[in-house]
């Protein structure tokens, strides 16, 4: 189970923004304007597989999956929303919401990996997170 304080990632820090702190997860907002992707981020410490959380934990990761889904589509309707807890470069346990648009830049193939991130602009990014902040408010 969990061994250890929690602490963000350095890559995952380095790569979103702080939308929202949930019962278990932190929120976060990938920094690529390409795509409307959110990360969840259990605050349990050396943590890697969803299995190694405990039946409670896991029940309100999913929870709040769907709650970020909800928040994330209503922010930005899409034509499918993509899951994903990959962990092959962030070993941290994370998973990805994802909103895709057929026709985006890597459809209908997967975000990761593809090209390089467009980071927001500052007022765009402030935006984003504001309008993500209330969906998740209304989403509850």
């Amino acid at each position: 189970m969990s061994c250890g304080a929690f602490a963000l990632d350095c890559r995952l820090a380095a790569d979103t923004r702080l939308v929202a702190s949930l019962p278990l997860c932190d929120v976060q907002l990938m920094n690529d304007s390409r795509y409307a992707w959110l990360v969840l981020v259990p605050r349990r410490g050396g943590l890697t597989e969803i299995a190694e959380l405990t039946d409670d934990d896991q029940a309100e990761l999913w929870r709040e999956v769907n709650l970020a889904g909800r928040a994330l589509r209503a922010v930005a309707p899409c034509d499918k929303l993509n899951l994903g807890a990959l962990g092959n470069i962030v070993r941290q346990l994370h998973v990805h919401v994802v909103a895709r648009c057929e026709g985006d830049v890597a459809w209908p193939g997967p975000v990761w990996g593809h090209g390089t991130p467009l980071p927001y602009a500052e007022f765009v990014l402030l935006a984003r997170l504001a309008a993500l902040r209330d969906a998740l408010e209304a989403a509850r």
